[in-house]
């Protein structure tokens, strides 16, 4: 992954497919692999610490060797002779004897000191101090870089929330799954793969972590669930509750659609009423995968760029701004995604982010709902866009906010709204934003 820059969760798949590793082998090849990607930058910081030379200076390899070490002797109870012996094993087998020296040396020298001052001691000391630096304490220790967390700690208004923020955001989630509406309920979801129905969605069910390949499971190869989390559901779920002004025509609109995710429960609830929903990507592999996702539904997928889509102004009663973004608020699920997402990133973002809103709010009707949605609860990304579209007055077209949090029943700690920003560690979702705003002229 390191060599091809790929991301894990289409790799690591494969790789277990082509080594037919299943069940525990393979829970654990995942926990190794996601685990190792996920807390890079304090295995490099404890690496480096032990090492006689900087970590830029170490081939690659042996320093991919040194992390999944690392990573077990620091984070599992992996016997410290079976961590040792397996990284260094690699690294013989790729690099010769006397970089496997090299790795030893190393490795021992991580446990002896994590077995001497405790594991989460050593990391507490390797961080920036504590009171001099709250957030960097709190990002090195759970493994963020602090750009991250100081945006975290920036939308929640305090750092005192953020210990718990990032741990949340460093812990294996569980996969969570979409019953499809009309097709199969979130009870009956549970039953058959043996999961446990959602707290706040009604179409949700939550597996644990470690449960398998869900592709296997015959209610996701059937069509009938997805794999979509949580917070995902919720916010589409609000763009289709939220009250009108004039009838609901029963035509929709999901403007980033691709991979399909909220274009499924969108299409499946509107044609439900004999509704219809048009879904916009600008990628073509990713309209296709729309294409696929919502294959039965009443949806037609556009190809193109939703800041230019070929669809009519002021025609549609819903529409949803899944917007492109950083993507900080589901970092659990891509454990890379952390270290390679960098500050510089966020404001090309906010840009295309702005223009998709503005093209929304050309398409929806007087009296229609857009649900501006991101899976970031960075300040750029959320509030900074939309109160920049509600405070101009060139847009032609003027919008209220709606309060999101009364269509989201049940869920609790939704702040003073009328936003809504969810969080790992308080509702067990991706960090999810939403906005909703009701067209007046």
């Amino acid at each position: 992954m390191r060599e091809r820059d790929a991301y894990a969760n289409l790799v690591l798949p494969s790789i277990l497919r082509r080594y037919r590793l299943k069940d525990r082998d393979a829970a654990l090849a995942t926990e190794l692999g996601y685990g190792t990607l996920r807390a890079a930058g304090q295995l490099d910081a404890v690496i480096e610490a032990c090492a006689d030379r900087p970590l830029h200076r170490i081939e690659g390899p042996l320093v991919d060797a040194m992390r999944l070490g690392t990573y077990q002797l620091l984070r599992m109870r992996v016997p410290e002779h079976a961590a040792v012996a397996t990284s260094v094993d690699i690294v013989r087998g790729l690099a010769g004897s006397r970089s496997s020296g090299f790795v030893n040396a190393i490795l021992r020298k991580v446990a002896e000191t994590a077995a001497a001052k405790g594991a989460e001691e050593w990391l507490a000391e390797l961080a920036p101090d504590e009171k001099e630096d709250p957030i960097g304490h709190a990002s090195f220790v759970h493994a963020h870089p602090k750009w991250i967390g100081q945006a975290f700690a920036d939308a929640l208004g305090s750092h005192e929330e953020l210990p718990a923020a990032l741990a949340a955001d460093d812990a294996r989630p569980a996969v969570h799954l979409l019953a499809r509406p009309g097709e199969i309920t979130a009870e009956e979801l549970a039953l058959v793969t043996g999961g446990t129905e959602a707290p706040y969605s009604p179409y949700g069910v939550h597996l644990e972590p470690g449960s398998g390949e869900v592709g296997e499971l015959d209610a996701i190869r059937e069509g009938v669930a997805t794999v979509q989390d949580e917070g995902s559901q919720l916010v589409a779920l609000a763009v289709s509750r939220a009250e009108l002004v004039g009838e609901d025509t029963g035509r929709w609109l999901d403007l980033c659609a691709g991979p399909g995710g909220k274009a499924v429960l969108l299409g499946a609830l509107v044609g439900l009423d004999g509704g219809t929903l048009d879904a916009v990507e600008q990628t073509e592999h990713r309209a296709d995968l729309v294409r696929k996702s919502t294959d039965g539904l009443p949806v037609t997928v556009h190809h193109a760029d939703g800041r230019e889509a070929p669809l009519p102004d002021g025609a549609f009663d819903r529409v949803l701004v899944d917007a492109p973004c950083t993507g900080l608020g589901a970092l659990r699920r891509r454990p890379e995604a952390r270290w390679r997402r960098k500050p510089e990133d966020v404001s090309a973002l906010a840009k295309l982010q702005r223009e998709l809103l503005l093209a929304a709010l050309r398409h929806v009707r007087v009296g229609g709902v857009v649900g501006y949605v991101t899976c970031s609860p960075h300040l750029s990304e959320t509030v900074g866009v939309v109160g920049g579209i509600v405070r101009r007055k060139d847009l032609g077209v003027t919008v209220e906010r709606l309060d999101a949090r009364g269509y989201l029943p049940g869920v609790p700690e939704l702040g003073p709204g009328p936003h809504v920003q969810l969080w790992p560690h308080r509702h067990g979702t991706d960090a999810m934003f939403l906005t909703l705003l009701r067209r007046t002229a």
